[in-house]
């Protein structure tokens, strides 16, 4: 018996998970909405960022439109299955969240900007779930790519929950870690917003700012 199973909202242990497979999905070559090289390789001086806030297809539309940030992709991240695919990570089987990799210019955009529109478009104190989307790939996460990024996010996360714990919610259940594979979900989910303008998304933030400060 494998009990974590059966609790979509409880992370199973890497041993519970799916296999997945060896081969990554096949992807389009360009991104759908500015046409540049979807999984790379990116530009010199470009630095990556990968967030996961509930649904992914809300998240990426957020990132993609924010200047300095030269690409955006959906994926999997945090979990143990290889390459998994769509319905594997809904099962809550294969460890994985819901992901979005936000490749940026830091001449343009600092990744403290980048973390304040993390923390203000979903509630970060939820758990497992993001509004009516429950499970755990819907969980709160940064995948820090760099030392130096692990330290911010730690530090705004102090900063933002006092910010949230004034405004009466809860405690962040974001989890902050460092670099994690990220596996690239499938085409249809790729900018999945700018090909279906009137499809799902679930961002919803708390309403409390997150200054830069």
């Amino acid at each position: 018996m494998w009990p974590s199973l059966n609790n979509k909202t409880t992370i199973p242990e890497p041993r519970h998970c799916l296999p997945g497979r060896a081969v990554p999905l096949e992807l389009p070559g360009t991104h759908y909405v500015n046409g540049r090289t979807l999984a790379g390789p990116y530009p010199d001086g470009a630095e990556r960022a990968l967030f996961a806030m509930g649904c992914f297809w809300g998240a990426e539309r957020l990132f993609w439109s924010k200047p300095g940030v030269l690409v955006t992709a959906v994926g999997y991240a945090g979990g143990t299955s290889l390459n998994p695919l769509y319905e594997e990570v809904c099962s809550g089987k294969t460890g994985h969240a819901e992901a979005v990799l936000v490749v940026f210019d830091p001449k343009q955009v600092e990744y403290a900007r980048l973390l304040a529109a993390f923390w203000e478009s979903h509630n970060p104190t939820q758990g497992m779930r993001q509004g009516h989307d429950i499970g755990t790939q819907y969980r709160s996460a940064i995948f820090a790519t760099s030392a130096e990024q692990q330290n911010i996010a730690d530090g705004m996360r102090a900063f933002y929950q006092k910010k949230l714990t004034a405004a009466g919610f809860g405690t962040i259940t974001t989890t902050i870690s460092g670099e994690v594979p990220f596996y690239f979900a499938e085409n249809d989910h790729q900018q999945y917003l700018a090909k279906n303008p009137n499809g799902y998304c679930g961002l919803g933030g708390t309403g409390v700012t997150c200054p830069l400060a």
